[in-house]
């Protein structure tokens, strides 16, 4: 289906046109004996003219055409020509259907020219789907003519819109005149809104003037989309340079405000930093002492005990060595209450260097003012999250944040849950006669309060069978046998 052809005499002709652009009825072409003479301007195919059962005229190849890209034009494409011509008519400008450029290399579905000779502008109706760097293309072809031109669709959302100066139209009632629906805005208070136009209104601004293409520096509101390029009048263009004037005029008094209160606050974290820093390093060199005098005294049960059971330790000596590049060993201070029931990882001169896998729960006092300034690995990114997030709440958190790592250790076996999966889940115990049992490398073993620490509740955590909650309080292991 074509709307267009041209005839042996008479030119081009127009199946829309009442008298075919050449003063011609459309009865000298329609069931003529013999067959008017004319053809297709694109194939050369001969042609001849039909009217659709609801009265639509329009033009078809004869017989044996070749694939014709004016044939494959679809009605809804010419129909949208026909209304951006009759618009740009309305609008006071000259407008020709498919008119080519001086070379060929386009083709203008509407050419309205100014009666003056002032402008030219081409109107394309683009409802198949096309990239953005191609609608680019063809419209830096027509520029390099001296030919403008303005997109449409009628189509709901066309993603190219803004790529290039364009509008989308739509009939708001669904029938009657086309109106501009995204793309025409104007600009009010801090943004830019839609502005209304019926279709011949839009082009005599667009014609006149009165409107230019725009890119938007303020966003558009909502519902509007958000567009690289729109219409709008130049006084809309000088209220947003304005505004954004305004802007950057009061952000720069607000910092001129906030200026001497930052400085005050950043000089309050720094003498805290300064406070911190002998804090930790009082906490780190009387660690090094207990971690000198545990060496001494060959303190080494709870160190072996840790070495063999707290999974993913050698992971993170590793980790210190390929990441940090110190040479480090479990501490033989396993089992101090300021590791917050953590292993100290040691250097070769016996200062610690990190913490493996302490307890959110007991980062208190001198645990936390040695933690704090210490690195803490964890052996899973869960636990690391899980410390974190049980600290942030609390008093106990460094004002610049703990320095924390993970390993990516063995996953844990599906028999029982660890100790801190359960304390996860559980408060802590407040029983008057708790019911304690301790777990132990995946096994469950019974314990009873105490007046001191055993020596499994420096690495391990014990719960209570009634309430469900940790115990926090000393206490000790009463069996060597694991519960069942």
């Amino acid at each position: 289906m074509a709307f267009r052809a041209v005839h042996a005499q008479w030119g081009t002709v127009f199946a829309h046109l009442p008298d075919l652009g050449c003063q011609r009825g459309w009865e000298a072409v329609w069931k003529t004996r013999p067959r008017a003479p004319i053809t297709c301007d694109e194939c050369h195919h001969p042609m001849y003219a039909k009217t659709s059962r609801v009265g639509l005229r329009f033009f078809a190849h004869a017989p044996g055409a070749p694939t014709c890209a004016l044939g494959l034009e679809s009605v809804a494409h010419h129909l949208l020509k026909l209304e951006l011509a009759t618009a740009a008519r309305d609008a006071g400008a000259h407008a020709e259907l498919e008119v080519p450029g001086p070379d060929g290399a386009w083709r203008a579905d509407v050419l309205a020219t100014d009666p003056a000779g002032a402008w030219t502008t081409a109107l394309e109706a683009q409802l198949a789907p096309i990239t953005g760097a191609d609608i680019t293309a063809r419209t830096e072809k027509m520029h390099a003519d001296g030919v403008a031109s303005i997109w449409f669709s009628d189509r709901p959302r066309p993603p190219w819109l803004g790529t290039v100066p364009s509008v989308r139209l739509e009939r708001p009632d669904g029938h009657g005149d086309l109106t501009v629906a995204e793309g025409l805005v104007k600009f009010s208070d801090r943004g830019w809104s839609s502005v209304p136009a019926s279709l011949p209104q839009f082009l005599t601004w667009a014609f006149t003037r009165h409107i230019v293409p725009h890119t938007p520096r303020t966003p558009l509101w909502y519902p509007q989309r958000s567009l690289d390029t729109v219409w709008t009048a130049p006084q809309y263009i000088t209220a947003e340079d304005t505004h954004l004037l305004e802007e950057d005029r009061r952000r720069r008094e607000y910092e001129t405000r906030m200026a001497p209160l930052r400085a005050a606050h950043e000089k309050k974290r720094n003498e805290i930093r300064a406070k911190n820093a002998l804090s930790r390093a009082k906490a780190l060199s009387e660690a090094t002492e207990a971690e000198q005098a545990a060496r001494a005294a060959q303190a080494r049960r709870l160190r072996e005990v840790a070495i063999r059971f707290r999974t993913g330790i050698d992971l993170a000596l590793a980790k210190l060595a390929d990441e940090h590049g110190i040479t480090a060993t479990v501490g033989f201070s396993t089992g101090d209450p300021r590791y917050a029931g953590g292993v100290p990882l040691v250097d070769e001169n016996g200062v610690p260097a990190a913490v493996f896998d302490p307890d959110p729960g007991r980062v208190r006092g001198h645990a936390f003012r040695l933690l704090a300034g210490l690195l803490l690995i964890f052996p899973s990114q869960t636990s690391q999250r899980r410390f974190e997030k049980a600290k942030k709440c609390t008093k106990y958190q460094p004002i610049d944040g703990y320095q924390t790592a993970f390993v990516d250790g063995p996953p844990p076996g599906p028999a029982r849950p660890g100790p801190r999966e359960s304390q996860a889940r559980a408060g802590s115990c407040t029983c008057s006669t708790p019911q304690l049992v301790a777990t132990i490398h995946n096994a469950v073993y019974p314990a009873e309060p105490s007046d001191q620490m055993g020596p499994g509740a420096a690495l391990f955590r014990a719960k209570c069978r009634a309430c469900g909650g940790k115990y926090e309080k000393p206490w000790h292991r009463t069996g060597n046998t694991p519960i069942n």
